[in-house]
């Protein structure tokens, strides 16, 4: 292949993208990897990993100045001294918006595989039938046996660290041995078990390697360390990234170019054989222009911004986007309800304290809605469970006088527990993104435009969810009971979903049931975009078996 020409091109190098160079270079096809950001490459580009705290001018915290210049993406859980680098601040990459709307973006290649929770969780056949049996968007083209040897699959070679729970709504995966649950987590699951017969607490399953298996050990990965800073990269591997596995495993099989820095400004088609050719793209720095071609045409550059490339990718046939013959492109976009918390003390347990960390914690999955719309809002909802004891703050103290009073069962606070609503949010026409033709950015390309907002249903999915944990705590003996609505648009909980949604009718979707666009074969949308309904979950483990099962029919269909 020349320096241009290429079998597929894949848009986007974090956590779904990666795996389509995987598949694709496992079989011999020659791909190009794109990436806007610039490289990380495992190892030598984690510049923070082993700092200490008090390396750090604010011990890991942010200054008032950065975080007033930041004030979206300083909310992120792991914006923190330490990580900034793999976040893009507020102002490189602006936006437009009707309803208030927070993108928090990490553009690097890597992208936020660096930076993700690791909370892993399979759909089941009732996520998949929610549209349905709840009645509102459309039906998914694909059900849950069409993704669950994808999902085994992606679980094999990631390292899911998981318990065997035999739950319909959370089927089971390929999973590491589990790490501990503290002594509050097994009380509340002995309580939930004993009360409710359709309720589960169960240990929430991550992907971090408790327990190394010869196909990580084949990656160069190692055992995760509890070390709990996994956003500033982790040297050992310990943890799912792209950086750490599907990259470098790509690029041994010597298929594999990437290419960082490189802003795809869209998706190029040829009229005569009604097919994508290639892409245009911008160079991040000298913001020269380059044409690269290819057979097939893979989006994976999050759902933001895989719609916002085939919107600017126009031509006679497609005036407004590539395969946006019914108007659709955009719309139905998704996110996940975060806003619901609920907190309490937790009495009874001082003779108990937090020996070590670890990365995961517990949860609950969905139980309303399963079969039937049971309540009053339509849907489900998961809750991911936190419970710790932390240590009082000294810092009077110095010395033998600090280590004597640190060890004394005084300087510890209660046990506390703090329960988050993981809510399904409703696919709808008006929740949607688009292009903002009178500002663009500094490459030219238009504004992202945002109108995405909540709805009298997500009010009523909060209520159900406070009612219902006000009354599992008090069962459990826990005082102090607080509702906490965090009142945060759209957009901090990071899982863009929709925009090009998947279906089986031309005219109410973009994608058919292998992510390839209705009236342009070649070209795949295999990340978030793609996605019919939001369910509940986490959602990266869905994507990365979406990516993996769309780059294993394009290899399909080559034979």
């Amino acid at each position: 292949m020349s320096e241009v020409n290429f079998e597929a091109i894949v848009i986007g190098a974090g956590m779904s993208g990666s795996w389509v160079a995987k598949e694709l270079c496992d079989n011999g096809v020659k791909t190009l990897l794109l990436d806007r950001g610039p490289e990380v490459k495992h190892l030598r580009d984690y510049p923070t990993a082993s700092k200490y705290p008090w390396e750090f001018e604010y011990r890991g915290a942010l200054s008032n100045d950065h975080v007033k210049n930041n004030p979206i993406v300083s909310e992120c859980y792991a914006y923190k001294d330490g990580a900034t680098h793999f976040f893009v601040e507020d102002d490189v990459q602006p936006y437009t918006q009707r309803q208030p709307f927070e993108w928090i973006k990490g553009y690097q290649v890597g992208g936020k595989s660096l930076l993700w929770a690791r909370q892993t969780q399979r759909w089941s056949k009732y996520d998949f039938n929610t549209p349905y049996t709840n009645q509102f968007g459309i039906s998914w083209p694909i059900d849950y046996d069409d993704l669950a040897p994808w999902y085994s699959h992606v679980e094999k070679f990631v390292g899911i660290s998981g318990e065997k729970d035999g739950l319909d709504v959370l089927p089971d995966g390929e999973f590491l041995p589990a790490k501990e649950i503290t002594a509050v987590d097994k009380h509340l699951r002995s309580i939930v078990k004993e009360n409710y017969k359709d309720r589960h607490v169960i240990y929430a399953r991550c992907a971090h390697l408790t327990e190394p298996r010869e196909i990580h050990r084949k990656q160069g990965r190692g055992q995760c360390q509890n070390r709990t800073v996994c956003e500033r990269g982790c040297p050992f591997g310990g943890y799912f990234s792209a950086n750490s596995s599907t990259i470098p495993w790509a690029q041994r099989t010597g298929n594999l170019t990437l290419r960082a820095d490189a802003v795809v400004h869209s998706v190029l088609y040829d009229e005569q054989t009604g097919k994508a050719n290639g892409v245009k793209v911008i160079d991040a720095n000298s913001k020269e222009e380059f044409d690269y071609y290819a057979d097939a045409v893979f989006l994976n550059a999050g759902a933001i911004n895989s719609v916002a490339i085939l919107l600017n990718s126009r031509s006679s046939r497609y005036p407004n986007g590539l395969g946006n013959d019914n108007g659709l492109l955009g719309k139905y976009f998704g996110f996940h309800n975060y806003r619901a918390r609920i907190s309490a003390d937790c009495p009874g347990f001082e003779d108990r304290v937090m020996d070590g960390r670890s990365p995961t914690n517990v949860y609950m999955p969905r139980y309303v809605n399963i079969n039937r719309q049971s309540e009053t809002f339509k849907g489900a909802y998961g809750v991911a469970i936190y419970t710790a004891r932390y240590r009082k703050q000294e810092t009077k103290r110095l010395g033998q006088d600090l280590l004597n009073d640190l060890l004394k069962d005084k300087n510890f606070m209660p046990w506390t527990i703090y329960s988050m609503m993981m809510g399904e949010t409703l696919p709808k026409e008006e929740n949607m993104i688009s292009l903002n033709e009178n500002k663009v950015d500094q490459f030219g390309i238009p504004l992202v435009h945002f109108n995405v907002g909540y709805d009298d249903n997500d009010e009523k999915m909060m209520e159900h969810f406070y009612q219902q944990w006000e009354e599992i705590y008090d069962k459990a003996g826990f005082t102090n009971i607080q509702r906490i609505d965090t009142g945060q648009p759209p957009g901090r909980d990071i899982h863009e979903m929709g925009g090009a949604r998947m279906g089986k009718d031309p005219n109410d979707s973009v994608l058919n049931k292998n992510n390839q666009l209705h009236t342009v074969e070649n070209v795949y949308v295999s990340d978030g975009a793609c996605m019919t309904s939001t369910s509940y979950q986490n959602p990266s483990l869905t994507y990365m078996a979406l990516a993996a099962r769309a780059a294993n029919h394009f290899l399909k269909s080559r034979k």
